[in-house]
């Protein structure tokens, strides 16, 4: 059975992502085209489709990190902050569009909540591994292991 981590992370992030993009309840909210994704980052982003990237990405490190609160996953989204002549300081991500993702998420029954965080569903577990099986199957480097 092909699992998340026997394909490469871009590649499977790319591939959720365009599935992201077929389900109705998962789309970008309405302050998604203004705001930016952290306190380190000087613009929103370039790519129109971050969202479902975002979203593809935190159910891949759901996966890989079992159960992980926000908090955690908006300082993984994080970066150093530009504080001019004083020394820069690692800042976090924002909160807000990691708890929007991952509602939208729990709607769709990929996501729940337990004691310790969110973590995935068993529905969610077969959504990651049908998407990496599919990209070890396109990609031919791959397939013989």
């Amino acid at each position: 059975m092909t699992t998340v981590y026997d394909v490469p992370p871009s590649e499977l992030v790319k591939q959720i992502s365009g599935k992201l993009k077929k389900i109705k309840t998962i789309k970008p909210p309405g302050y998604a085209k203004y705001v930016k994704t952290g306190i380190s980052r000087i613009n929103q982003p370039h790519d129109k489709d971050w969202w479902y990237v975002r979203s593809a990405s935190i159910l891949r490190k759901l996966y890989e990190n079992g159960p992980i609160g926000v908090n955690r996953l908006a300082v993984s989204y994080g970066g150093k902050k530009n504080r001019g002549m004083k020394p820069e300081r690692t800042k976090g991500g924002s909160g807000s569009i990691v708890k929007d993702a991952l509602s939208q998420l729990e709607a769709e029954k990929l996501v729940k909540t337990s004691k310790r965080g969110r973590e995935l569903t068993s529905q969610g577990v077969s959504f990651l591994d049908k998407a990496a099986h599919e990209i070890k199957k396109t990609i031919p480097e791959l397939r013989r292991y």
